[in-house]
């Protein structure tokens, strides 16, 4: 049924240069105890301290948890949880990058539903609504802003794991551009090319067969009419502002296009979901202790390859988009602007091991939510010559 289409997302988006200064008054709207999530550099930061003089300034006590950490260890969250339960939020304020909103994600569920982080691992686990949250990014990248994803890592475990439920999409999302004016380049990269890869999974994604019961089943339907929007417009944006960015940090329109392409990126994903770029990145990311923006990025251009044969349509609109000359343009266009940026353009260069190829290729396999939404079959022997090919930089080794 080409014409399905589902959304959801907060249920106020607030974007905009300076918009940082509408938090106290809609954290007043909806609590009088915020406990705001961040990290140590973070909670230092002048325009963070700021925040939270906002926040009281508008009645709201206040208490700063800066204890997150990259990926967020299951036992952060859980420990962060255990020492909130004296002030006995009423809402949870996430300000940071992707960890810090999924830390505050994943903090109201256990403040609302208690437990440990375990018992909600995968999708629809969720019992129901959680304690507000506003999510404050400071990064463009992750969406998880916007998205009903928090990402955690256990130790017990040799991958992420998530928890997913439209339950932990924020409430609000206040996106103000001159939060990531600041962002190094590096940083700047590897988040925007996380961004781009969303929507371009997004918008390729394989198209879902459709049910009434669908959107209540699954967290990720697959490509659908409403995401496609969002994703081509994430598209067009990232493609405009991501290198600009990149040069010229503070270039503020060049901010304000990477960050609106990356909250549309995760409007996008957050129903049609990710595919063969994120499910081989989680195994490569455990071995190479690389950042994942830079895997997903690194592996994009070789997945798309692999898909040119069944995305012919998404290829052209994709070149409209980015005002290319017809779409056999698009994948190198896009190879070239991540390694313009620094991107990894093979798993060798990232840093995998040769001999790790065929563990890689079983592991993302066994992935089968993403690989079932990547819109061309991908069965072991498959997933092993597009690793070769991703390795060697050859994409004849696909064929």
């Amino acid at each position: 049924m080409i014409h399905f289409g589902t959304i959801r997302s907060p249920r106020e988006i607030i974007f905009g240069a300076g918009q940082r200064r509408a938090l106290g008054m809609v954290a007043a709207g909806l609590g009088r105890r915020a406990l705001v999530v961040t990290d140590a550099r973070l909670a230092s930061d002048a325009m963070f301290l700021e925040m939270v003089a906002d926040l009281e300034g508008a009645g709201v006590q206040v208490r700063v948890e800066s204890g997150t950490l990259p990926d967020v260890p299951v036992e952060s969250a859980a420990a962060a949880t255990a020492a909130a339960r004296s002030l006995a939020p009423d809402l949870l304020i996430g300000i940071g990058g992707g960890s810090c909103l999924d830390m505050a994600k994943c903090v109201a569920l256990l403040l609302s539903h208690g437990g440990q982080p375990q018992d909600y691992y995968g999708e629809l686990k969720v019992p129901g609504p959680v304690l507000p949250v506003i999510a404050v990014p400071t990064t463009s990248g992750t969406g998880s802003e916007v998205t009903p994803v928090s990402v955690l890592s256990d130790s017990a475990r040799s991958l992420k794991v998530g928890i997913s439920s439209p339950h932990l999409i924020p409430l609000v999302a206040i996106c103000d551009p001159d939060l990531t004016l600041s962002c190094p380049p590096g940083l700047t990269a590897i988040a925007g090319a996380d961004a781009l890869t969303h929507a371009i999974e997004a918008f390729t994604a394989s198209r879902p067969e459709t049910t009434s019961r669908l959107t209540q089943e699954r967290v990720f339907v697959g490509k659908n009419q409403v995401s496609d929007q969002f994703a081509l417009i994430a598209i067009a944006l990232l493609w405009q502002g991501l290198e600009r960015a990149c040069r010229d940090g503070r270039d503020a329109e060049a901010r304000a296009l990477v960050m609106q392409g990356a909250t549309f990126a995760g409007l996008a994903f957050g129903v049609a979901g990710t595919a063969a770029a994120h499910a081989i990145q989680y195994p490569v990311g455990a071995l190479t202790h690389t950042a994942h923006g830079a895997g997903v990025a690194c592996l994009m251009p070789w997945v798309m390859e692999w898909n040119r044969p069944v995305i012919g349509a998404e290829l052209m609109q994709m070149a409209d988009a980015m005002g290319l000359d017809g779409p056999d343009a698009v994948i190198p266009a896009v190879s070239a602007l991540f390694t313009r940026i620094g991107i990894p353009p093979t798993l060798a260069a990232l840093g995998l091991a040769e001999d790790r190829i065929d563990e890689v290729a079983t592991l993302a396999c066994g992935i089968e939510r993403l690989i079932r939404n990547n819109p061309r079959p991908l069965p072991l022997p498959d997933m092993t010559r597009l690793l070769r090919a991703a390795f060697a930089g050859d994409a004849g080794l696909m064929t």
